[in-house]
């Protein structure tokens, strides 16, 4: 079963996509949406649904610090009724806390890349952690 990983943001979304195995989580792109005036990018997320086949979704859920959920969570489970009105398929959320702050912190670290070039692929790695890590914690996925 191959899945989308979503990092939602109120100006993108980046995205990712597992393998056919459910292994291995791989950044594909960054949508640019705009909360503000409810443009969300849907229309892009089903181009990439049907590129690579994704029969469910996992979102990044930003919990606050203290487990509790925020604006940003309840906007990114609204993504979520988006998606499951749009496609009918399966959709997951994933504890982001902290994942962009690692994202930022392997591009710093081990890709050595200049800021501007970091807030360019930052949302795209960030999905690909939201996703790896559900990947990670559920196992290995059946295909169908």
């Amino acid at each position: 079963m191959k899945l989308m990983g979503l990092d939602v943001g109120s100006r993108t979304v980046g995205v990712a996509v597992s393998d056919i195995f459910g292994w291995t989580a791989q950044g594909v792109e960054i949508i640019r949406i705009n909360e503000d005036a409810e443009e969300f990018g849907i229309e892009r997320v089903a181009e990439l649904v049907k590129e690579h086949g994704t029969q469910g979704f996992v979102l990044g859920l930003p919990k606050n610090m203290n487990n509790t959920l925020g604006p940003r969570a309840e906007a990114s489970q609204h993504y979520g009724d988006l998606l499951t009105e749009r496609f009918n398929m399966p959709v997951d959320f994933e504890d982001e806390r902290l994942t962009t702050v690692e994202a930022e912190r392997m591009l710093v670290e081990e890709a050595n890349t200049s800021r501007k070039k970091r807030k360019q692929v930052i949302d795209k790695l960030a999905a690909s952690l939201i996703l790896q890590n559900y990947l990670d914690r559920h196992g290995k996925l059946t295909q169908e």
